[in-house]
């Protein structure tokens, strides 16, 4: 494996753009040359912009299929991006862990889940594509050295648990041993290597890339522009743009730079606006989801996230006005995210709620448990008294509410929200206690280019792909509609890397 040097840049505006003509006179707008011509400073069959999920599944899986060369280009100084922090939990349907554990699962109620939280504009086709791939991208982490923990969890707004998870309990589980794999594969992955443009050839076919190499965003002038040529194709999985505050505010004006994103520094949406200045269709660009799991009291992704994925089966969420839940903690990540940031005081300021468990259920995740206190994002207390005080919730409701709750688990129904309750069997509320407070953080954009199931990116005006071109992972839209049920990302980014190298190496 090769390592070259480069950071990202700063998104410049997109300036006058129009989505009307046809696709090829847009691609001479974004770099159009005659190959034959080209002084290429490096040639490879298969070129994958970007070193996440997406792009480490396509060059593997390209090289399985034959490629003979093939390039990961990565604008930071290490790989993965938003991939190696995150929570490492991945939703397969019917894989051999889950029928060891005797749960009974199918791609199609996953995929009937994801419409239900897509609100209507998911799309089916592409669901459905993804969910039948799974156990396949699955098995392919695991070859590559990925090792999964011996349960599966369920998810807010998931029917069955299917949420695998990585020993690490980070997404670096699985990206290490992908990389590994990578150099046992001899595929050359350069890192500091920014993308700026995509090459045409006068017909409107991808040729290749430019790039800058060895970059450093705080010493632009220190990079060196090339140009990669690929023979075969371009995989663009360069993340979404929560980190770009101009692009996501154009979307939505309430993501203001004082909505803190959980997001890697690089998820500026350089692939996606390259791709829409060469014609190709964007959609569903407005939606733009917060992980209802985040805290306030840290920075970034943090720890809460896998602390509270993890209790929320068996835990409230209070309202410290009132001292009383108010939504069902296994909701889907929009309706929890819209709920949570609800909370305010009489002043109508943020007023994050908390997350309500006992010591005895969230100590049997010991490790997320030890990382939210060790961080201070999380407490412990002896009694309601104390958590009443801490916070300042009115007592007695506190009181009722936990009362009512364990009601709820003896009888295995919440009359209140309706939340499943098959993970509460025997987990009544006592104490002591553990506590985190819950704040929505920018976490995903749903939206992005239009792509087909063979990854192939679709030009707005012809309603055709754009030869050469291909994308998965969050730079592609449509797929999750307006919320994207939690663990859903990889499997998804790892089916469309995969089904982007099947279709370069087909065509």
């Amino acid at each position: 494996m090769t390592t070259d040097i480069n950071k990202r840049s700063t998104l410049k505006m997109l300036g006058a753009m129009t989505l009307t003509g046809a696709a090829a006179p847009f691609a001479a707008q974004a770099g159009s040359c005659d190959h034959s011509k080209v002084q290429w400073d490096d040639t490879y069959e298969v070129i994958c912009v970007g070193s996440g999920f997406t792009g480490l599944a396509a060059a593997i899986e390209a090289k399985r299929k034959g490629a003979r060369s093939v390039l990961v280009i990565e604008k930071m100084p290490y790989c993965g991006g938003n991939g190696v922090i995150n929570a490492g939990q991945a939703c397969f349907a019917d894989t051999p862990l889950q029928k060891k554990l005797g749960i009974k699962d199918s791609a199609e109620l996953m995929v009937n889940d994801q419409l239900k939280a897509g609100r209507g504009i998911a799309s089916r086709e592409l669901l459905e594509h993804n969910a039948k791939l799974g156990p396949y991208a699955f098995q392919m982490t695991k070859e590559c050295g990925a090792v999964y923990l011996d349960f599966c969890q369920q998810p807010g707004g998931h029917s069955a648990p299917r949420s695998h998870q990585v020993v690490e309990r980070s997404g670096a589980g699985i990206i290490r041993p992908m990389l590994a794999e990578c150099e046992r594969q001899g595929i050359t992955v350069l890192t500091r290597t920014k993308f700026d443009d995509l090459l045409f050839d006068d017909a409107g076919h991808v040729i290749g890339v430019q790039v800058t190499k060895g970059h450093y965003h705080d010493r632009p002038a220190l990079g060196k522009p090339a140009k990669l040529r690929a023979a075969k194709g371009v995989v663009m999985a360069t993340g979404g743009f929560t980190q770009n505050i101009r692009l996501r505010m154009a979307q939505d004006p309430t993501l203001t730079e004082e909505v803190v994103s959980t997001n890697a520094p690089g998820a500026t949406g350089d692939g996606l606006v390259a791709m829409m200045k060469a014609g190709a269709n964007p959609v569903h660009l407005a939606h733009i989801q917060s992980g209802p799991w985040a805290s306030p009291d840290e920075g970034g992704f943090g720890y809460a996230p896998n602390y509270a994925i993890f209790n929320f089966p068996h835990s409230i969420a209070i309202d410290l006005m009132t001292g009383r839940r108010f939504m069902s903690e296994l909701a889907d990540r929009k309706t929890r995210a819209d709920a949570e940031l609800q909370r305010r005081d009489a002043k109508g300021n943020p007023l994050p709620a908390i997350l309500l468990t006992s010591k005895k259920h969230s100590s049997q995740n010991q490790h997320s448990l030890d990382n939210v206190l060790e961080a201070k994002v999380g407490w412990e207390f002896d009694s309601l008294e104390a958590v009443a005080k801490h916070f300042d919730i009115p007592l007695e409701p506190l009181k009722a509410q936990v009362k009512e709750w364990n009601g709820y688990v003896s009888a295995g129904k919440d009359t209140q929200f309706g939340k499943p309750m098959n993970l509460t069997k025997g987990k009544e509320m006592s104490a002591p206690y553990t506590v985190i407070r819950l704040w929505p953080k920018v976490h995903y954009c749903m939206g992005g280019v239009q792509i087909n199931t063979k990854a192939e990116v679709i030009a707005a005006a012809s309603g055709e792909p754009i030869p050469g071109l291909y994308a998965g992972g969050e730079v592609a839209g449509g797929v999750h509609g307006v919320s994207r049920l939690g663990g859903c990302s990889i499997p998804d980014c790892l089916a469309m890397g995969i089904t982007a190298a099947r279709s370069i190496m087909t065509a």
